[in-house]
């Protein structure tokens, strides 16, 4: 190997290790809520001896063990500032992520496998929050997530909107007119669908477009790209080929932020989640209700009942707050009328935001 190349090759490992400690610092903010205190000495003579009996050739033991006191003392900082924290699915630099920041900035971001790793964590309490995308301007609805909302006991205690502009992204060293594949979420494939076939490229879904662009940067596939944003360039150290790819410049995704509590603050916008029983006219008599009462409705959605054949289960957000005896009555009257009724939240509308437009801390160093 020559200089360059032996460079490369330490880059490569210096990338690999800082994601590993930023992985072992959240995995430090989520052991906090699982013991009484902070300082754990048994343990951390625990972890001495299993790192100082990992150390062979060069890396001396005394080494790994001063290396691992600072990591476990900056564990401890982490966890004396009892951080809240909001879980995402997806990979850092997710775009569930950059709305959880506009949401509320001084919370921990944590990400997680799957939307219903994000709900499961947040109803057993090892999460405070969780994001979770419900309607795209483009694609339409969210359907897992709309799913899981009917099975949760989980309360909607705000939302997010951020405008979505993809980028094509690549290897710095990729040459551009190789390209065959892109990788990214179902969703963002579809929001780029018109520039995807002009390019004729294939597409391959991903589980998540920040995930897509960290799988590029680590396994480094010849003739492929990607498809994220642009804090994803940034964070995996990769090149922007294009912005703005989506098929539409006005492409926005709409988030709900979970909790267990009902939220604290007076809302302006309620979300229902109600079945109804199988005769003529029911969901129009629905309607006719926040009608008749001048109840803005903002959003309608339905999704057929896993244990109902042939049932749906009907989502309806409208404007309105507790303190509007209209709202109330209209309340009482759908779950009156209804075969089921689940009163999802009553939250603060979102006016539509903006993405942070740099890299923002995962794990706040204040």
């Amino acid at each position: 190997m020559d200089l360059k190349e032996i460079r490369k090759s330490i880059d490569a490992i210096d990338y690999e290790i800082v994601k590993l400690l930023n992985r072992r610092l959240e995995c430090a903010l989520r052991l906090r809520r699982l013991k009484s205190g902070v300082v754990e000495p048994a343990r951390e003579r625990e972890v001495f001896e299993h790192v100082r009996s990992c150390s062979h050739n060069v890396t001396e033991p005394e080494f790994t063990e001063r290396l691992y006191k600072t990591i476990i003392e900056e564990s401890r900082r982490i966890q004396e500032k009892e951080l809240r924290l909001i879980g995402f699915q997806g990979e850092h630099g997710a775009y569930s992520e950059m709305a959880a920041h506009t949401f509320a900035p001084a919370l921990a971001s944590i990400p997680c496998v799957s939307f219903h790793d994000v709900f499961r964590e947040v109803e057993v309490g090892q999460l405070d929050f969780g994001i979770v995308p419900v309607e795209n301007s483009l694609e339409g609805a969210i359907t897992e997530v709309n799913d899981l909302l009917i099975e949760t006991q989980l309360h909607i205690v705000g939302e997010a909107t951020i405008p979505v502009h993809h980028c094509l992204l690549a290897l710095p060293e990729q040459d551009y007119r190789e390209l065959r594949a892109v990788y990214s979420h179902p969703q963002a494939l579809g929001q780029c669908r018109n520039f995807i076939s002009r390019h004729k490229l294939e597409a391959r879904p991903f589980y998540d477009t920040a995930g897509a662009a960290a799988m590029l940067r680590e396994q480094r596939p010849a003739a492929t790209d990607v498809i994220a944003s642009k804090l994803c360039a940034e964070l995996y150290n990769l090149e922007i080929l294009k912005e703005d790819i989506e098929d539409h410049p006005s492409n926005t995704t709409r988030f709900m932020i979970l909790s267990r509590e009902a939220g604290p603050k007076e809302g302006n916008k309620y979300s229902v989640v109600f079945s109804l029983r199988h005769r003529p006219g029911e969901l129009f008599a629905v309607l006719k209700i926040l009608s008749d009462r001048d109840i803005n409705i903002t959003r309608i959605e339905s999704r057929p009942l896993r244990d109902d054949p042939g049932g749906y289960a009907f989502f309806l957000d409208f404007e309105g707050s507790d303190a509007d005896s209209r709202v109330m009555e209209a309340l009482d009257a759908i779950r009156n009328r209804s075969k089921t009724f689940k009163l999802l939240g009553c939250y603060a509308a979102d006016a539509k935001s903006q993405i942070p437009n740099s890299k923002f801390q995962t794990i706040s160093n204040d």
